[in-house]
């Protein structure tokens, strides 16, 4: 009784500091339990993997980077920006040049990503806030998957000094890439080894792109749209989505210190990377964010976009490049 009456002759404003302090630990105590929940979430059907929370499927978290998160870890996104603050316009053999070189961004795929660079490049450039030096250029072609991009010798790389060459620049003056690819008609359907193949395949693309392009420091990758709709065996699910992973799982093994993804020293192997934007969702099911993918967004074999489609990733594209903290320093107008 003694207790309670010194209580009671306590100030109204200690009573309510005592009172608050109780609503903080019940609310932090229901925040652990919730996030003990959201661990033990086990997904068992395809989801975006920006919406896997602390869910896991086959074991495995989801999130566009380490640990579930969907942000890029601190250390490794204050290199980017770092990069991209050093990021300067280039004459044709690669020196700088402040007055008359060119900050030069291209894209890297297949037909999809030729499609939708061709939606993209027009939004870029009618943008008033667009950094003048930032030249544009599709580098992309129908046809050309990863088992055929990743050769030496292959054509398409010839394409894209075509390219190069008929925006007046050179490969000395790419420093930024956009990349998106995916393997024809594959035949492993597995969970638990074909991400990690499309994996091992991106990552020598990684290398193959550093020693094209010399002065090349940033690769910003995406993979598929959802693939649901598809009607043949080009790039049907669960392929779309199981690139996510690749993609995923390669910017991990750069940010754990893979010595072949190296991006610093004297002879870095690969460009920094770091996820673009990230398109998958299941079909019109909406995501977190609202993202869906319509039939009316694809063409008719239900793998390349249709107009709606294009301009759809075109404006994502968009978002990402005009807002991200490592690309408003070369994309702006400073």
């Amino acid at each position: 009784m003694a207790q309670i009456i010194k209580l009671l002759k306590i100030s109204s404003k200690a009573r309510f500091a005592f009172v608050a302090s109780l609503i903080l630990i019940v609310f932090a105590c229901n925040k652990d339990r919730e996030q003990d929940r959201e661990e033990n979430l086990v997904i068992t059907s395809p989801a975006p993997l920006t919406d896997f929370g602390y869910g896991t499927f086959r074991g495995y978290t989801g999130g566009l980077y380490p640990n579930g998160s969907n942000i890029r870890p601190i250390n490794h996104n204050s290199a980017g920006i770092a990069i991209a603050k050093s990021i300067k316009p280039l004459n044709i053999s690669g020196s700088t040049d402040e007055s008359n070189g060119k900050i030069v961004w291209m894209s890297v795929g297949m037909s999809n990503t030729t499609q939708e660079t061709s939606a993209f490049i027009p939004i870029a450039q009618a943008y008033s806030g667009k950094n003048q030096k930032l030249l544009l250029v599709d580098g992309a072609e129908g046809g050309q998957d990863i088992v055929k991009i990743n050769l030496e010798s292959a054509p398409y790389w010839q394409t894209v000094n075509n390219r190069l060459t008929a925006a007046g620049v050179t490969a000395l003056q790419v420093q930024i890439i956009w990349y998106k690819e995916a393997e024809i008609a594959p035949r492993d359907t597995a969970f638990a080894t074909y991400p990690n193949s499309l994996k091992d395949k991106f990552a020598l693309s990684m290398q193959m792109l550093k020693s094209k392009f010399p002065n090349l420091k940033l690769v910003y990758l995406s993979s598929r749209t959802y693939a649901g709709w598809a009607t043949g065996t080009l790039n049907p699910e669960p392929y779309a989505w199981y690139s996510g992973w690749a993609v995923k799982r390669l910017i991990e093994d750069q940010i754990n210190g893979v010595s072949s993804l190296n991006y610093t020293g004297a002879q870095p192997q690969s460009a920094w990377l770091s996820w673009g934007p990230y398109f998958w969702t299941e079909g019109t099911k909406p995501r977190d964010d609202g993202v869906t993918w319509g039939l009316s967004d694809y063409q008719t074999d239900g793998v390349h976009p249709s107009n709606s489609g294009r301009l759809k990733i075109a404006n994502m594209l968009f978002e990402f490049f005009s807002t991200d903290p490592t690309s408003t320093p070369w994309f702006l107008k400073q």
